[in-house]
């Protein structure tokens, strides 16, 4: 089950297909990553995600995606996800990309991250990303990563 909690409306008010949308990435994400469980997806403001990283990470600031995967639990609940409206715009337009395609790649991130894959090295960062192109194509979300890259693959 994944639900889907939205407690700014603007993300409802510049994509009035929010939830469809986070529901489509989550579910991409989990069958790529072949695993089941309830999640949910809280689409907030930059104050709510500032609040939460401070509590959760000392992290003084706001960010675009934050997961907590829970403990293993009887309800196959995997965890939760929140998304700060904010961040997630101005990266959606610094980026020039469609704040749709931009929801649902952080939508898939969180997801993977709550199934257990991580970036802190480079071999990890290339299998979630990987992983993240593949559930994106799967949407017909272009790839999140291309513009980071040259014409000969590597990152700049």
């Amino acid at each position: 089950m994944i639900d889907i909690e939205i407690e700014d409306e603007r993300w409802s008010d510049v994509l009035p297909e929010a939830s469809a949308l986070v529901l489509a990435a989550a579910e991409a994400a989990l069958a790529g990553a072949q695993r089941a469980g309830g999640v949910v997806v809280l689409l907030t403001d930059d104050k709510a995600q500032h609040a939460l990283n401070l509590q959760f990470r000392g992290k003084d600031s706001s960010t675009n995606v934050l997961s907590f995967p829970a403990p293993e639990n009887p309800e196959d609940h995997l965890g939760d996800i929140s998304l700060a409206f904010e961040v997630c715009a101005a990266e959606a337009r610094d980026q020039a990309k469609p704040f749709a395609h931009h929801l649902q790649h952080l939508v898939a991130h969180g997801v993977l991250h709550l199934v257990g894959y991580d970036h802190e090295t480079d071999a990890e960062a290339l299998e979630m990303e990987g992983l993240e192109r593949e559930v994106l194509a799967g949407l017909g979300v272009p790839d999140p990563y291309a513009a980071e890259r040259g014409d000969d693959g590597q990152f700049r």
